[in-house]
């Protein structure tokens, strides 16, 4: 398992309704967060690849993904300085099947 629910249960407070809630938004909004972020990579559009990663970054530090964090952070970092993009097109991979495992494991885990 990459993923660690433990600050979502700090902030749920015993409340399971809002672990789901919050395990269902990010099944929701991070596959489609991630698919932009591709598109933009692809497209070698540095300021949409920022936005996404960016939009990316708190959602998996939410479910206590350190490494995958690191890698959305080094994405928007890069994008936002229009770094070595060819750094950005090698760390994509990483990212992307982190989150394509967690959604997985999330999705069997909690029946979703």
């Amino acid at each position: 398992m990459i993923y660690n629910l433990d600050k979502i249960k700090e902030m749920a407070e015993g409340d399971e309704d809002f672990i789901v809630s919050v395990v269902s938004v990010f099944l929701e909004e991070v596959p489609e967060d991630l698919k932009s972020l591709e598109e933009a990579i692809a497209a070698k559009d540095y300021d949409q690849a920022y936005k996404m990663a960016h939009k990316i970054k708190p959602n998996v530090d939410l479910l206590g993904m350190e490494q995958t964090r690191a890698n959305a952070l080094e994405i928007e970092t890069l994008g936002k300085s229009k770094g070595n993009f060819k750094e950005i097109e090698v760390r994509f991979p990483l990212l992307k099947t982190d989150i394509q495992q967690v959604i997985s494991e999330l999705r069997k885990d909690f029946s979703l």
